[in-house]
């Protein structure tokens, strides 16, 4: 099966980015679809871009670059778990982003935006144009408005809309790797 990771966006200290991420993977191990990993940028730790090469070219002088490409390199799809601060994206996420440009290409990604009440689309629309520069596949978006009236006692209650917004991304995801894999393989004759 194709893998998804499931990437947490926010590495704050008292996040909720974690809790919700692991409420992502849940719908998706449920879904079936996918083998399912959880990616979390607080861990994963990267400091500042600091590859003194273009990313395009792969020659990459530091363990952590080298363990983050490797990392992301096993991903088939993604969904990006991310708040909405002061109307944008986290730097963590923009910073995970630009260290790499090959592993990210022609591969789909889902937007899971939390927040207030815009449940993250002013992050989400703000990442697309950065999306399209590394050539991820912008399949689908999963906004939670009110995120913290759906945690409770350290797990995400879901709603209705939520469970479908999550199924639906997932189905989109799904099916940008069978449409993806299918040109690859056509390609290959």
């Amino acid at each position: 099966m194709p893998l998804l990771q499931v990437i947490v966006a926010s590495t704050r200290p008292g996040r909720i980015g974690r809790t919700v991420g692991e409420w992502f993977a849940g719908e998706a191990e449920a879904h079936e679809g996918f083998d399912v990993e959880l990616v979390d940028l607080a861990e994963v730790a990267l400091p500042f871009f600091d590859e003194p090469k273009h990313p395009r070219l792969q020659e990459y002088e530091h363990d952590h670059t080298r363990r983050w490409s490797e990392t992301i390199s096993r991903g088939d799809a993604y969904a990006f778990v991310m708040p909405e601060y002061n109307f944008g994206y986290t730097a963590p996420l923009k910073n995970a982003i630009d260290f790499l440009w090959n592993e990210w290409n022609d591969k789909p990604v889902a937007l899971v935006g939390y927040g207030g009440v815009s449940g993250g689309l002013r992050a989400i629309q703000l990442l697309k144009p950065v999306l399209t520069a590394v050539r991820l596949q912008h399949v689908a978006e999963v906004p939670i408005p009110f995120i913290h009236e759906r945690v409770q006692d350290g797990r995400v209650e879901a709603n209705d809309a939520m469970r479908s917004g999550a199924s639906g991304a997932l189905d989109a995801l799904a099916r940008a790797v069978r449409v993806r894999d299918a040109a690859a393989a056509t390609a290959e004759r």
